[in-house]
């Protein structure tokens, strides 16, 4: 993988080339180099099997070109990448290519530049002491609010080294302390033992362990006409993901761990999969209704990502494609929810130095108190919103306050495994944080519930009718029990329900919030949710068909 000082020195040398030619008026150079490294689990009872597949991995790495073309009169914009290659052939391949794509853009202001914050009773809490005076190039009228300085990067050298240096070995040792704590979990297990007849015979119950673990390394380099540096950032992560089945019993359950140390990486995911699988035993059915629901930490980090988050954001307001359309400083969710997207948190898995725009990470808050606070952002799209003659209505303000919840923290390129070369930057989230006041324990959650259901994972969780409408829809496909006079009384059978429900709703009428907040790492998603379970009322649930029901 290539280090990080070649790449920066190629971010630097290329946008010194850049400003040399012709026409070239602004020049961004995004230089990365990302590695995927993945250990498949396969772990079958009664049928042969590896249990740990071979480990495989993918890595690439490339250069990006942003320029700014004057010509003709016209001022253009245009975007050219080159894979594998960081000399000044390549350099000069992705700039041709830059060249050959320009095109006229109305809404285009300018490449990124240091953001200024505005002050105010909605300003970061802890202001850099340092002024600047307002640059007249900024968009929107201003009020006579002050700056009180400018974004800071605060997180450096925050990446594990034994996870970027991990070798085969490592990773495959990874895969099987997830396998041998799944089975020490079956083994334990007198439920088991009894429906087998005994600990020898567990096999014939067809115990399944699937899954895989992941490593992700990143670094990348970026340079421009507008930032005062070369910029640099590595990332790493580690996740597990796991379904384990006793396939005899029709009974699956799943785990999973995130993290971003390997000395911190155990057997998690392997038992926490394992005990829920032995839970799901002797599962039933429930008929359509309306219940009271208990989310747990994965239902919320999917209703979050796949919903929420998507509604926060500048382009979302921009395209009126939003429940929370001219909402900004209104109530949109019951008063104790809170959440924030902050890439700045030393041990998160989402967490960055910088984004891949050059400008720092740090907290945008979006719901706090139930009211709609801010949006996640890029340059690009805080730029064209802050200039929309129909801010306000879209927005919900205008000015300052427009500003305050505009601050791009939120350009990203992401996608395929780490931070790509061969794309423009667009709105992604990093750390998602649901919190809220007077959280509770989970058993408090349920006794509190009194009828209903523990929904512990969902799947297919997305927007029905247009993200502005609000409904969505999902299944529950395990991990999940019915309540009953305030107690778990049995365990809810895997895909037996379906959810239609309507987002605006569920905000308003969540009642509960726990503590047992935990980092959820969701499949394709780019961020990492950190959720507590959510109690939420009038939650619409339909049956779905048993599909051998009535079959010989």
């Amino acid at each position: 993988m290539t280090d990080i000082q070649a790449l920066a020195r190629a971010a630097r040398e290329a946008l010194a080339w850049a400003a040399t030619q012709r026409e070239v008026s602004e020049a961004e150079v995004f230089v990365s180099a990302n590695a995927t490294l993945l250990c498949r689990l396969c772990y079958t009872s009664h049928i042969p099997s590896n249990g740990v597949e071979e480990p495989k991995s993918s890595e690439g790495h490339g250069v990006g070109i942003h320029v700014v073309l004057h010509a003709g009169g016209r001022r253009l914009v245009g975007f050219g990448s080159e894979p594998g290659d960081l000399t000044p052939d390549g350099i000069a391949r992705a700039f041709a290519k830059a060249r050959r794509a320009a095109v006229c853009d109305p809404e285009f202001v300018s490449l990124p530049r240091p953001v200024e914050i505005m002050g105010g009773l909605e300003g970061p809490p802890n202001p850099p002491e340092r002024s600047h005076t307002p640059r007249e190039t900024r968009g929107a009228a201003r009020t006579s609010d002050s700056f009180i300085g400018s974004e800071r990067r605060t997180l450096w050298a925050y990446h594990d080294p034994a996870l970027m240096a991990i070798d085969d070995d490592a990773l495959v040792e990874a895969g099987w302390t997830v396998i041998r704590g799944a089975l020490r979990t079956f083994r334990a297990s007198s439920a088991l033992a009894a429906m087998a007849g005994g600990e020898g015979a567990l096999p014939k119950l067809g115990l399944i362990v699937g899954g895989d673990v992941t490593v992700l390394q990143e670094r990348m380099a970026l340079a421009s006409t507008h930032l005062p540096r070369v910029e640099t950032d590595e990332s790493t992560l580690i996740t597990a993901s796991i379904t384990a089945m006793v396939e005899a019993a029709d009974a699956k359950g799943s785990g999973w761990s995130t993290g971003t140390r390997l000395e911190d990486f155990t057997d998690e995911a392997g038992v926490e999969a394992a005990e829920r699988a032995i839970g799901a035993l002797s599962g039933r059915r429930v008929p359509s209704g309306l219940y009271t629901v208990v989310f747990g930490p994965q239902p919320v980090a999917e209703l979050v990502s796949n919903l929420v988050t998507p509604a926060c954001t500048a382009s979302a307001f921009y395209a009126s494609s939003t429940p929370f359309l001219g909402k900004l400083g209104q109530r949109v969710a019951a008063p104790r929810l809170t959440i924030v997207d902050d890439g700045a948190v030393p041990g998160r898995m989402g967490s960055k130095g910088v984004t891949c725009e050059g400008l720092p990470t740090g907290r945008t808050v979006l719901i706090a108190d139930g009211v709609l606070e801010g949006c996640l952002a890029s340059w690009y799209e805080t730029q064209r919103l802050l200039r929309d003659r129909d801010l306000s209505a879209k927005l919900g303000a205008g000015g300052a306050r427009a500003e305050r919840a505009l601050v791009p923290r939120n350009g990203f390129r992401f996608g395929r495994g780490g931070r790509q070369f061969d794309t423009t930057p667009s709105t992604a989230a990093s750390n998602i944080v649901v919190s809220g006041r007077d959280p509770v324990a989970v058993d408090h959650l349920v006794e509190r519930v009194r009828h209903g259901l523990l929904v512990g994972r969902i799947w297919y969780c997305y927007a029905i009718n247009g993200l502005a409408a609000g409904d969505f829809t999902c299944t529950v496909v395990g991990d999940s029990y019915i309540i009953r006079d305030g107690r778990i009384v049995a365990p809810l059978t895997a895909n037996a329900i379906r959810i239609n429900d309507n987002i605006t709703r569920l905000l308003e009428h969540l009642v509960d919030i726990g503590t047992d907040t935990r980092g959820v790492a969701l499949w394709a998603a780019d961020e990492v949710v950190y959720a507590p379970s959510i109690a939420v009322e009038g939650v619409p649930v339909e049956a779905i068909a048993a599909f051998m029901e009535g079959l010989d």
